[in-house]
């Protein structure tokens, strides 16, 4: 077996790579930095350039799935021309590797891929279970980059090859992700939520991510999937319980909404929309997490 991973630097694909590595699985991942071609030992590294539209096509050799994971952090700041790049990172890197698949015919022997999404496909809502049958929209800048993101992704079934995608909640993990700027004010004792605290939070933990992963590349899975733990929380609850695991005080008040909003302006949607997301598909298809709940997920994150 041998996997292609794109996105392979980040958050999930360090994680992936490193799993499939030390399971002696062969790995091929492409990078937009010439020097990283060599950088990961034990795997083999392609360069690509999605908004030049070029790819080194020895990528594919024997390849039978790909994991993609490629797009620009949405955690920096959303100026006009870096939305543009948020949007255009997710489309140009999966509008290559769908023509570039096409364009080999039947010299590639690629049979699915593995692509993530986001949860911020549905619409903020602080009661309502979102499930993978929700209706969707456009109305906020982030339903729209999933939305658009999905919508290239139904290409590869003119390719004949098997489409999951799983809408990723916030991923826990130490080294960085949603944890890493909520780590520091708990250090020093200056936890706080934002708005009323009651929105949602659908979480998972790195490790259930790693293997949700795995699983639907070596079984196959085709559709729409929520990656999320089967037990969401407040945001006020993820919060306390992150100061709990870090033996820190959570005893400030939330910060009001409009406030948030004057400050960061649209990027307020990141912390202040309500997500309760539901985990029942991907338990349908035998997935079983190791980190089903909150305070068991931080005390393995930050022991």
């Amino acid at each position: 077996m041998k996997v292609l991973i794109t996105g392979a630097s980040g958050l999930i694909g360090t994680e992936l790579v490193k799993n499939y590595l030390i399971s002696r699985v062969n790995v091929n991942f492409l990078t937009t930095n010439k020097s990283k071609i060599n950088q990961i030992q034990g795997a083999k590294g392609f360069f690509w350039n999605p908004s030049a539209n070029f790819i080194d096509l020895n990528c594919f050799n024997d390849v039978d799935s790909i994991i993609h994971l490629s797009g620009a952090s949405i955690s920096k700041l959303w100026t006009t021309s870096y939305k543009k790049k948020i949007l255009s990172s997710r489309i140009d890197s999966t509008k290559l590797l769908y023509n570039s698949l096409k364009n080999l015919k039947n010299s590639h022997k690629v049979k699915n891929i593995v692509s993530a999404s986001a949860i911020g496909i549905y619409p903020s809502d602080n009661h309502a279970v979102q499930t993978e049958n929700t209706v969707t929209s456009q109305e906020s800048f982030m339903e729209k980059v999933v939305l658009s993101w999905e919508k290239e992704l139904i290409a590869f079934e003119s390719l004949k090859i098997k489409i999951a995608k799983l809408r990723l909640g916030l991923v826990l993990t130490k080294k960085g992700g949603v944890l890493g700027p909520l780590k520091i004010p708990a250090f020093f004792g200056l936890s706080t939520a934002f708005g009323d605290g009651q929105q949602g939070q659908s979480w998972i933990h790195i490790d259930d991510t790693v293997r949700m992963f795995t699983e639907a590349v070596e079984k196959k899975w085709e559709g729409n999937f929520n990656a999320v733990s089967p037990n969401p929380v407040t945001q006020t609850k993820l919060i306390s319980e992150l100061t709990k695991a870090m033996k820190r005080p959570f005893v400030l008040p939330p910060i009001p909404k409009f406030l948030i909003k004057l400050i960061v302006g649209e990027m307020s949607h990141l912390i202040l929309d309500s997500h309760w997301v539901s985990s029942e598909k991907v338990q349908n298809k035998g997935f079983k997490f190791d980190y089903p709940k909150i305070n068991k997920a931080l005390e393995s994150i930050l022991k």
